[in-house]
């Protein structure tokens, strides 16, 4: 190996490094298409997958600009749907493509008409991802938050094709910050500019060579302020509530529904429950009431002038809407796997309840740092927090103030992106 040139050695390596992406993506594939046999989700992944190169073509066929976004699945595309619809806004010809890695995002947003073309990702082989980028010929093209795929990436910095990179975190734990991490890290040279969420990643990045970043923030700070002010009216909700205080519970699992009923079914104040479970089949529903002690009611089920101190909202799609109502909220998920999204509740300038696993959310951890958020583990810390809240009218309005105030603080990511793809560049 002394003869060789340290070039050679570094595309010997390079090969090998290649070589073994290429194995895991084929292997990858072949347990899909075998897990697709007895497994829903895979099976979906396998049959969007057909027939995808005759659809390429024929957006290939189209007139004018077409800019790629690529999504893992739904929280990524939420992310990345405020720089879609400003771009679609700002250049109507301008044709968007939007592909999914997932079926969870692809099969919910099928339909979405903010995109002009909507596919499912081809495996990142060699082949596929030639095929795709030379057929279609992109002018630019958007990965969101997480995805890398490096035969995609290699082929668009071939053409020399603007790649983005856009509400991303880096955290050192990543392969890119590792040793044996070399591919990962050419991974990110091949992207244009690199749109970080903080200053942390900014660092990472620097760390290892990279500087083609900007910190931005999150696109989703811009998306729940645009669906704050498009919230819908819910005519049972108000007739629920009819002027009283409410309490709005999003997204909760078997452990916030305990704490959350035990306090309320105590409670003699003037506010109402309202409870969005993260699960709405009818066993998980009918356990919610049957251990409220007070009269409940399904949305569903709601009749005008009904008398009942809380509602159970057993449809998807109105929570975000529903905390516009709301002058506290409590988020789920947070004796689980990890809290859901504070975002949404936050806009609406009202303080911010969680259970204690946050610790991976950053917005969570600076509303908590702000003043804007609490979090509770335990029954007893619940009661006295919202003993306070329900009771001090000057506490829970600075805490809400202050929950608005950072969400209002990091506003922009969208504006900034948008002018990094827009045509004139």
């Amino acid at each position: 190996m002394r003869f060789l040139s340290t070039y050679t050695i570094f595309a010997l390596q390079k090969v090998c490094m290649t070589g073994l992406y290429n194995l895991g993506i084929a292997m990858y594939t072949a347990g899909i298409h075998l897990a697709a046999l007895f497994n829903a989700k895979a099976k979906l992944w396998v049959k969007g997958r057909k027939g995808l190169r005759g659809k390429i073509r024929e957006i290939a066929t189209g007139k004018g600009r077409l800019v790629w976004f690529h999504a893992a699945s739904l929280g990524e595309f939420e992310q990345g749907r405020p720089v879609i619809e400003a771009l679609k806004q700002q250049e109507p010809e301008t044709r968007i493509l939007l592909t999914f890695f997932s079926p969870s995002g692809y099969e919910i947003r099928k339909n979405y008409t903010g995109a002009d073309h909507i596919l499912y990702l081809p495996a990142d082989t060699p082949s596929n991802a030639r095929f795709f980028v030379q057929t279609l010929q992109p002018a630019a093209a958007v990965f969101i938050k997480y995805e890398f795929w490096y035969n995609y990436l290699h082929q668009l910095h071939r053409r020399h094709t603007p790649t983005y990179l856009i509400s991303a975190i880096f955290r050192p734990e990543q392969p890119f910050f590792k040793k044996w991490g070399r591919l990962h890290r050419r991974m990110l040279e091949y992207f244009t500019r690199l749109f970080v969420q903080d200053s942390e990643s900014v660092r990472l990045l620097a760390s290892i060579g990279v500087q083609q970043t900007k910190q931005t923030g999150d696109t989703r700070f811009d998306r729940v302020k645009q669906i704050a002010a498009d919230a819908l009216r819910i005519e049972q909700v108000e007739s629920f509530l009819d002027g009283a205080p409410a309490l709005i519970c999003g997204s909760t699992w078997g452990p916030d529904e305990e704490l959350l009923l035990a306090y309320i079914n105590d409670y003699s104040g003037p506010y109402k429950l309202i409870i969005a479970p993260h699960e709405i089949h009818e066993t998980h529903l009918r356990s919610i009431t049957e251990k409220c002690r007070k009269p409940a009611v399904r949305l569903s089920r709601y009749t005008a002038g009904e008398n009942a101190g809380i509602l159970i909202i057993d449809s998807i799609g109105l929570l975000s809407s529903i905390y516009r109502y709301g002058k506290i909220a409590y988020i789920g998920g947070g004796f689980g796997a990890g809290i859901h999204n504070t975002l949404e509740a936050a806009v609406y300038g009202i303080p911010v309840l969680f259970g204690p696993k946050y610790e991976k959310f950053r917005e969570a951890i600076a509303l908590k740092e702000s003043g804007g958020a609490f979090s509770v583990r335990t029954a007893d810390e619940l009661k006295e927090l919202l003993d306070t809240l329900t009771t001090s009218d000057a506490i829970r309005e600075t805490a809400g103030a202050k929950a608005r105030e950072y969400v209002n603080s990091q506003l922009g990511a969208t504006a900034v992106i948008l002018r990094a793809l827009a045509s004139r560049n």
